[in-house]
């Protein structure tokens, strides 16, 4: 069936190959997103058939494809729900291949421009697409850590990006810059072959009524057909009974419309919305991309350095970034979502603070320390601010709004992109280093906001996320509650058969002995039985 994977992979197998296929997604987006910083603004084959583009038309060259992207997002707000999570990321790579072809073979700028929305549009189906896939087929305990991982490629794009360009910097002719634009190519055809070749998402199967091929899918993903025992065949219908109810409680209101995205109630749809929106704001306005996508100019115009070593500092923050972002790995679940964003803005607050103090100085000296305050800041930024907003915005959605929140935070996310690489050239141009001072107090603000608004979503079940919402007033419970979690997570989850066996052991011993604790979870809730005498 169109459904169901043609490579057999079941259980853990499964799992790393729909992370395969997203990590792949967001190489292709990291890629992209660097391919073009090592092609415009020098003197090169690029400029020289193109007229050598002001600096005007190089930032909308490059601009552009953020636009692209929040089209992207706003046609998978309009059709990700009724097309599937699967489909949509195979639109999104076939849709890059297109902008691939368009871009490679581009003669004049209104082409180029043409296929840096193309390129933009694809990728927009995949940034809305691929968490939400990610999410509703990956287990409490392992969702954030293989989400984060998304992170880490996305940064690896960055960096073969800006490798490639420079290594092809070398050569001569139109193969220069054709060869590095035409090369993402390759990624979006893996990301073809990948996602067709791996099932849709239970949820989503449910929610079309397709029962069976949800049932099928659960069993795949909880253990090989070889290794499916009563136990795991008991906690798979119960896993299934548990999406119904959730769905059903959805649905319970009819047919979607738009209008439910502003609703409250039980639901707290609106909450959600603001939540998955605001955490992208955030994350942009924390002056990453102010690093990431100027990074050269930035060294240049704030700190007074050459323009080689500040290519070569460029690259080096890359490659900082890029370390940074394995430690949400080995953290994220273990601290939560909002430990990490508070420490990250935090941190990256102070950095830029730190910054701005030295390169008040106005010495050589300074400068170099000033330098060093953005290596630090790409390390923060990778513990928090990187990761979690890809996570977050598909957390805390339920199965009937999240394909139309994920593709609104995405469009917001690129529009704020757009916004930042927009202005802050001039920025530095009239106001020099003080531009730090700016995202400095924007940094400080979010952690308060966060403390007070954000509810902590880790190791949850997304049907248990949908208590998150049901209290009510300002901040839904959040302030005051203990880390900001108010919903204890199910611990009897899918966890394959070897867990099982061990679980299982242990409450028997547990018998033998008289002394039995049960934990009783229903939707959420937990209570304690005690200890029997």
């Amino acid at each position: 069936m169109f459904n169901i994977p043609i490579v057999p992979v079941y259980g853990d197998w499964l799992v790393w190959a729909i992370t395969a296929c997203c990590c792949q997604g967001f190489l292709l987006l990291g890629y992209d997103q660097g391919v073009m910083s090592g092609i415009v603004g020098a003197e090169n084959q690029f400029g020289k058939d193109f007229d050598s583009p002001s600096p005007t038309a190089q930032g909308t060259i490059v601009a552009i494809y953020d636009i692209g992207c929040a089209v992207g997002s706003l046609v998978c707000f309009m059709f990700g729900q009724k097309l599937g999570r699967r489909r949509m990321i195979m639109s999104g790579a076939t849709t890059m291949l297109i902008g691939t072809a368009i871009l490679t073979s581009a003669t004049t700028r209104a082409q180029l421009i043409v296929g840096r929305v193309v390129t933009g549009i694809g990728n927009g189906f995949n940034s809305s697409s691929i968490p939400v896939y990610q999410s509703e087929t990956c287990e409490g305990r392992m969702r954030g850590a293989l989400v984060c991982l998304n992170s880490t490629i996305t940064i690896l794009g960055l960096v073969i990006a800006y490798f490639l360009d420079y290594g092809l910097s070398f050569v001569d002719g139109p193969v220069q810059w054709r060869l590095p634009i035409g090369f993402q190519a390759l990624f979006a055809l893996f990301l073809l072959i990948q996602a067709a070749t791996l099932p849709e998402t239970p949820r989503w199967l449910l929610s079309q009524g397709r029962k069976g091929e949800a049932l099928d899918v659960l069993f795949r993903l909880a253990a090989p057909p070889d290794q499916r025992t009563p136990e795991v065949e008991s906690l798979v219908q119960e896993r299934l009974h548990e999406i119904e109810e959730s769905l059903a409680r959805e649905s319970a209101g009819g047919p979607f419309r738009f209008a439910e995205l502003l609703q409250g109630g039980p639901l707290g749809n609106f909450r959600r919305v603001l939540l998955a929106c605001g955490v992208n704001v955030m994350q942009q306005f924390t002056g990453a991309n102010m690093i990431n996508y100027l990074a050269p100019v930035v060294y240049q115009n704030t700190m007074g350095l050459s323009r080689n070593l500040s290519l070569i500092l460029g690259g080096c923050t890359a490659i900082t970034y890029l370390i940074a972002s394995f430690i949400p790995l080995w953290t994220v679940d273990r601290f939560g979502r909002r430990v990490l964003l508070m420490f990250s803005a935090t941190g990256l607050s102070t950095c830029f603070l730190l910054a701005a103090v030295l390169l008040s100085v106005g010495t050589k000296s300074a400068a170099y320390g000033a330098t060093a305050m953005v290596f630090v800041f790409q390390i923060f930024l990778g513990i928090g601010f990187l990761p979690i907003p890809w996570l977050y915005p598909a957390e805390v959605s339920h199965t009937r709004i999240r394909a139309y929140t994920s593709a609104i935070s995405s469009f917001v996310n690129w529009m704020c992109v757009f916004a930042v690489v927009e202005m802050t050239p001039p920025a530095i141009d009239r106001i020099g280093w003080r531009v730090f001072v700016i995202f400095a107090v924007l940094n400080a603000c979010w952690v308060p906001i966060v403390y007070a608004f954000f509810p902590e979503t880790a190791n949850l079940s997304l049907e248990d996320v949908d208590h998150l919402f049901e209290k009510g007033g300002i901040t839904g419970g959040v302030w005051g509650a203990p880390g900001g979690r108010t919903v204890i997570a199910h611990d009897d989850r899918i966890a394959g058969p070897e867990a099982l066996q061990a679980r299982n052991d242990e409450e028997k011993l547990g018998n033998a002995q008289g002394n039995t604790e049960h934990v009783e979870q229903a939707s959420g809730s937990l209570s304690d039985t005690g200890r029997k005498n």
